[in-house]
């Protein structure tokens, strides 16, 4: 099969396609043909060798966290999944052991597998498992409550628009902020002049230059409607709500 891998550390010119071996399916296993990876700050973390300390690696190693694809078989103690099922996947574990999600195949765990939401692209599909992870852990944390108001950072993000997505559906209120790049078109409203304002004061007492404009965005515009996997933006910051 052809993958990305890479033999060293560093940045995209360690990056190269190889030739290699079909990855081997364990009995709780599944071997997926990959449609699409995400690429997350993670992945990028990981290749630098920046966590070298905390994470092993044996090269050469395939990238890739994120993966959605087509089951081509499943192991035997692996009835969960046939071939042909359509899922996606966290797969951090199996990068590890050479065997990530930038390849034509990835074997992964039967318990790093989920069936893909019918309504996603493929793309979209890929970019879900690790920032869906981290909201979802990030809000059942946080555990707010209906009509309770919750600030997101960067919630034109893959984690933020995902999170402020997750506490709608429990009732709260979201207040987020976004650099001026991903802000959409919003509209001034007196609730979130009141309630940007107390959050750039408090914003301003650690940090001078953080700056934001009131505003309310309508649902159907609003940041968290669109699956995005970009990065947080500059520290300069909008805010935009929406209401429970």
């Amino acid at each position: 099969m052809k993958a990305v891998v890479y033999h060293r550390f560093g940045g995209p010119e360690v990056l190269a396609v190889a030739d290699l071996p079909e990855p081997k399916v364990n009995l709780d296993g599944v071997l997926v043909r990959v449609r699409a990876a995400a690429l997350n700050p993670a992945d990028l973390g990981v290749q630098s060798g920046a966590l070298a300390g905390m994470l092993e690696s044996y090269f050469p190693v395939v990238p890739g966290w994120d993966v959605a694809g087509v089951v081509e078989r499943a192991g035997p103690a692996a009835p969960e999944f046939a071939p042909g099922d359509e899922v996606i996947g966290y797969v951090r574990g199996e990068v590890a052991h050479r065997n990530g999600a930038y390849a034509e195949l990835v074997a992964a765990d039967v318990r790093t597998l989920v069936p893909k939401p019918r309504a996603l692209p493929w793309a979209e599909a890929a970019g879900l498992p690790l920032a869906g992870l981290t909201a979802l852990q990030a809000i059942n944390a946080l555990m707010p409550k209906p009509g309770e108001t919750l600030l997101v950072h960067a919630a034109a993000g893959g984690v933020g628009s995902l999170a402020a997505q997750l506490a709608l559906g429990r009732g709260a209120r979201v207040l987020g902020t976004a650099s001026e790049a991903t802000t959409p078109t919003c509209v001034p409203s007196a609730w979130s002049r009141s309630a940007t304002a107390r959050v750039s004061r408090a914003a301003s007492a650690h940090s001078p230059r953080t700056a934001s404009t009131p505003c309310w965005t309508p649902p159907a515009a609003a940041p968290w409607r669109r699956r995005r996997t970009s990065a947080p933006g500059s520290r300069r910051s909008r805010s935009s709500t929406s209401p429970a």
